[in-house]
């Protein structure tokens, strides 16, 4: 033990020594890289795809036909049946909700956004890059990763950056066994990406967006094991993290020990490292309860010789600063109409990784 100290303490000596035998270096900023996560809510524009079912999101004038009624009427909640007849999703609302998903995103970076951004619930590629030129143009972010998936509804998963990416990004479909096809239909896959850090060293990325609570647990915890299968196929050298609406809720976490069985052993789990200063990122007022639905996922290793990058814990936030985001100064604020109020129903969450 005697000799682990000493050796310690003589590592540390020479470390500050070449520090400062070098004050330039020395005074230099470690390179960083922000990672966010953000479930915009239901981004979609006003036209009709024939193979999506999206038409709570058109415009009152296009849902005037009697099979457009009969549809919605067939929709059991009564809340999502009302949205489905009566929402009038025009250009003017449309316009209004990238306007609020850009401000709450470019609130982080001074400005410019996160480096690397994870968004849930996007309709296609032409309206997330209508978000990213028109709105996020501040933000210098490289045409966005979105590859269609099957679900039913037509919500994807995607990545905004202004770091290089290396090779081609993938769609991983979840291998859901022995669930209903009508379930598995209303799941989305895990897309697949890698980044080259500042350094050069890569950094692969899994967007998630995993299936919703009223699923069986199996189908999350099948969702979890395959993310973590794709993880453990990574070169042995590769930083990794997942990043998204994992839909696990604090009370299924309490009852099934979710992230102990499931996301411990692999991950860090990043909310989980110093003060976040919130109770949640969402807020499901029948229980009066809140869950952090959505996660950012770590994997450090090192390479580069000593070098490591590294979760900064002191920077782990809820951005949750713009006024709109905000539900009565307390909850997140779902995008509602006809005022066009509110962002959405989840809050985003930031990290910081930085190389030591």
């Amino acid at each position: 033990m005697l000799r682990h100290k000493i050796l310690l303490v003589t590592l540390a000596a020479v470390a500050t020594s070449c520090a400062g035998s070098d004050p330039q270096r020395a005074s230099q900023p470690s390179p960083t890289v922000t990672i966010m996560t953000f479930n915009v809510e239901n981004l979609f524009d006003t036209k009709d795809d024939a193979v999506k079912d999206d038409r709570t999101f058109l415009p009152l004038s296009l849902k005037q036909s009697d099979e457009h009624q009969q549809a919605c009427n067939k929709i059991e909640v009564e809340h999502w049946r009302e949205q489905c007849l009566h929402w009038d999703w025009r250009e003017e609302i449309v316009e209004r909700k990238l306007s609020v998903v850009a401000a709450a995103i470019l609130q982080v970076g001074n400005g410019r956004g996160p480096d690397i951004l994870a968004l849930q619930e996007i309709e296609n590629l032409g309206i997330l890059e209508r978000l990213r030129t028109e709105h996020l143009a501040a933000a210098g972010y490289a045409p966005a990763i979105l590859i269609e998936g099957n679900d039913t509804r037509g919500i994807d998963v995607a990545f905004l950056t202004r770091l290089a990416v290396f090779e081609k990004p993938v769609l991983r479909n979840i291998p859901f066994e022995g669930a209903p096809k009508e379930r598995v239909a209303d799941t989305r896959g895990i897309l697949e990406a890698t980044f080259r850090l500042p350094d050069g060293a890569l950094l692969t990325g899994y967007a998630v967006h995993f299936p919703a609570p009223f699923h069986p647990t199996g189908m999350r915890v099948s969702a979890y094991e395959f993310l973590n299968e794709l993880k453990s196929s990574l070169p042995q050298d590769r930083a990794a993290f997942a990043a998204g609406d994992f839909n696990t809720t604090s009370s299924e976490n309490r009852q099934q020990s979710m992230l102990e069985r499931y996301v411990r052993p692999h991950w860090i789990v990043v909310h989980e490292q110093g003060s976040v200063g919130g109770k949640g990122t969402a807020y499901y007022a029948p229980d009066d309860s809140w869950s952090f639905l959505d996660m950012i996922l770590w994997s450090p290793v090192k390479h580069h010789g000593d070098a490591t990058w590294s979760l900064r814990a002191s920077s782990v936030q809820i951005p949750n600063h713009i006024p709109e985001q905000v539900h009565d100064g307390v909850t997140p604020a779902r995008f509602q109409l006809p005022e066009g109020s509110g962002v959405s129903d989840h809050w985003p969450l930031l990290a910081v990784i930085e190389l030591k």
